[in-house]
């Protein structure tokens, strides 16, 4: 019977994630991986020397240690007792892999709305589709690997949360883009996909460039109209709260005011990206360089992950409440913890 060390591996793992939080948060992430560290020593002094071979470079978690079940289970050694330490310690730590700890604005925010068609297909098993529309927050912009972008860290939430479904999320995120470029894009890569749900991140570049805000509203109602009579639920995502885009605050304004206006007249859902990263800032005292990369607008690679799990919450949400025949709009998001 051979055994190989998982220590390093969970380990590195812990240690990696903490890089994804904010620094007023590194503590409680520091908190968490302690203990494995700790559950580690043990077990590696426990080990005689002949016990210790060199870690092979292939071994992942789950080759952390040989089990023969010819054999009877002989009573546990100090060593044994320590890697289940170590397991179970995982375990409680494997949320930091799933959810980040971020909070939802305090007062809350206004609801996506109901999503009924995502939920009817749910509830008969049948697959889902949604397409990710937008421009570079979207495409993922100041990510440092493309499963970190949004569309793809609400795809894992979304598939652990409904684990039987059949889930397909389509990023047509493209950079530089706002309402006149993306309404040409409309039928061919988003309506052709015979979406179920589609999230159109809209207003960023329109308050960049200086377009006329009731024109670029004139533009997003249309498309929101196409969306709906193709069958399709829509949940509308507003600007970010981050330096270039509040430099020109007036126009910024304007944009989130008409955006909200137009769920209000079209019964769609909104995902108020804009006041729920201004109170991180605000009123959770986040420095901006924790959430934003040094360009002033992108989000980094933490900002995306709170924003893709407050948005998966108010979906799962959503869906939820429809499932269960409520046909009103979802209650404001409230603080989950890891």
């Amino acid at each position: 019977m051979r055994f190989v060390r998982p220590f390093r591996l969970l380990t590195s793992l812990a240690a990696a994630a903490v890089l994804l939080a904010p620094a007023s948060m590194l503590s409680a992430r520091a908190q968490a991986v302690q203990p494995v560290q700790q559950a580690a020593a043990v077990a590696e002094a426990a080990k005689p020397a002949a016990a210790k071979p060199a870690p092979s470079p292939t071994v992942g978690a789950a080759s952390a240690a040989a089990v023969d079940p010819a054999n009877s289970a002989p009573p546990k050694s100090l060593t044994a007792t320590a890697i289940d330490t170590v397991k179970e310690v995982a375990k409680s730590a494997g949320g930091i892999f799933s959810r980040v700890p971020c909070l939802p604005p305090k007062g809350g925010v206004r609801p996506v709305g109901s999503l009924p068609h995502v939920a009817g297909k749910l509830a008969a098993g049948e697959p889902v589709v949604i397409v990710a529309f937008g421009s570079s927050s979207t495409q993922g912009y100041g990510t440092t690997s493309p499963e970190f972008t949004y569309p793809n860290r609400l795809a894992k939430q979304l598939r652990r949360q409904y684990p039987t479904a059949d889930i397909t999320i389509i990023n047509r995120g493209k950079g530089g883009e706002d309402a006149p470029e993306m309404m040409k894009r409309l039928q061919p890569e988003v309506l052709d996909m015979k979406p179920d749900l589609v999230i159109w991140q809209v207003g960023t570049n329109a308050v960049l460039r200086d377009l006329d805000p009731a024109e670029t509203a004139h533009q997003v109602e249309d498309g929101v109209a196409r969306i709906q009579a193709a069958g399709a639920d829509v949940v509308l995502v507003d600007p970010q709260y981050s330096p270039r885009v509040t430099e020109r605050a007036e126009s910024a304004s304007k944009i989130v005011r008409l955006l909200r206006r137009i769920a209000e007249l079209r019964h769609v859902g909104i995902f108020p990206r804009f006041e729920v990263m201004r109170e991180w800032h605000d009123q959770q005292a986040l420095p901006i360089d924790s959430f934003v990369i040094a360009d002033g607008l992108h989000m980094n690679d933490w900002g995306y992950a709170c924003f893709a799990q407050l948005l998966g919450d108010d979906i799962i949400r959503s869906v939820g409440q429809i499932k269960l025949g409520v046909n009103a709009p979802v209650s404001p998001l409230t603080n989950r913890p890891m």
